[in-house]
């Protein structure tokens, strides 16, 4: 299976009944990245995804989840930066 990022950022926007111009005003951003976010042609820093988060009150990974399978990427031994 292919990794990609899923996003409901216009679901949870639509929830609380918010325009794309008042999520962009809440989080500090322009309603051009809400778009491009919502329609998945742009995938927000981490920052970005955070401040959304924030003004939407809800955790990161109720808007943004990572799909497909992670083994190949994670090691199975300590990290190179921890000390052995």
């Amino acid at each position: 299976m292919d990794e990609g990022l899923r996003n409901t950022l216009k679901v949870q926007r639509a929830i609380r009944d918010l325009t794309q111009a008042d999520l962009a005003a809440k989080a500090g951003v322009t309603r051009k990245s809400v778009n491009a976010i919502e329609t998945g042609r742009m995938v927000p820093s981490v920052l970005l995804a955070l401040k959304l988060a924030r003004a939407l009150d809800v955790a990161v990974e109720t808007i943004f989840l990572l799909t497909g399978s992670l083994s190949a990427a994670v090691p199975d031994g300590p990290l190179a930066s921890e000390p052995h």
